[in-house]
């Protein structure tokens, strides 16, 4: 079955690898056999992938453009995705097996897809620790009462 993306205009897209930017005009591509595609909005940069879970997405991109890697990468993005099983609760260990699965057959969009809402959680966890240990930390530096007599 055809793929039929819809680009805006000045959306980059990969294609097997190779990046393509459409031009001021909204434009219609039809992909009529299999490829590796994956739109830039769903590409993050290298600096953004700082945690855990966006640094196995960024593996998981990698290989997905660059598929001369994908036989070094995949062992260890593996063993990263097991690895997040015991950190995740088993509302989002879904996720990952999904993510794995796809990982094993070669469709490395659908991993991304699989993870992007466990990246979505744990920014949520780690902003809610950030503002416990910031509140914990102003908390510690007050200044103690003095006690009146």
């Amino acid at each position: 079955m055809p793929l039929r993306l819809t680009l805006k205009p000045d959306e980059r897209i990969i294609v097997n690898g190779c990046a393509i930017r459409n031009a001021s005009r909204r434009q219609t591509l039809t992909i009529e056999n299999r490829a590796d595609v994956v739109r830039g909005n769903d590409l993050l940069k290298e600096q953004e992938a700082n945690t855990p879970v966006t640094r196995v997405y960024f593996s998981i991109q990698t290989i997905l453009v660059a598929a001369e890697l994908r036989e070094d990468f995949t062992p260890q993005i593996q063993r990263n995705l097991a690895e997040l099983m015991s950190v995740f609760g088993l509302e989002y260990r879904d996720n990952i097996v999904k993510a794995a699965n796809f990982v094993s057959v070669g469709d490395y969009y659908k991993a991304l897809r699989a993870l992007s809402g466990l990246i979505k959680h744990e920014r949520q966890l780690l902003d809610l620790i950030a503002t416990s240990v910031g509140a914990d930390a102003a908390h510690s530096t007050e200044a103690p009462e003095e006690e009146t007599q």
